[in-house]
């Protein structure tokens, strides 16, 4: 990613447990608000990563105690990269339908895939779905 002496890295790998993935935001959150990343900012990566991780829990590793989600958030003063990677089969993020299309406007799922690319700069997957990885710039970057 960077080579910056001010860049640091929070990598972290946590059972297929919601409170754990609550544990990483928690700390990714901290580190941003001391180094006075905007409200704004704050609040589409915490979201993008809240979304990112309960996804390869609830339906990556399908609540599976056995497996794990690996979780590496980079920061320089520039941007923020995140990858999330889940033990699960994998899926094709082109096959989830479009959940603000009106004929999938009750669907229950698709919304955490939306909200993380309205709010990151970069969302891709790979390794068949496995594995999420999202950039943000910051906001008061020059």
């Amino acid at each position: 990613m960077s080579k910056d002496p001010l860049a640091w890295t929070i990598e972290r790998t946590i059972p297929s447990e919601l409170e754990a993935g609550h544990s990483v935001l928690a700390e990714l959150l901290t580190r941003l608000e001391a180094e006075n990343w905007t409200t704004r900012d704050i609040f589409g990566i915490r979201l993008a990563l809240e979304e990112g991780v309960v996804n390869a829990i609830k339906h990556g590793n399908r609540f599976d105690a056995s497996k794990q989600v690996h979780v590496i958030c980079i920061s320089t003063p520039e941007k923020i990269w995140i990858q999330i990677t889940d033990q699960g089969q994998g899926f094709d993020p082109e096959c989830v339908p479009d959940c603000t299309a009106p004929e999938h406007i009750e669907a229950p799922n698709g919304r955490g895939i939306m909200l993380m690319r309205n709010f990151m700069a970069c969302v891709e997957y790979s390794e068949s779905g496995r594995v999420v990885t999202m950039e943000k710039l910051r906001a008061d970057a020059s």
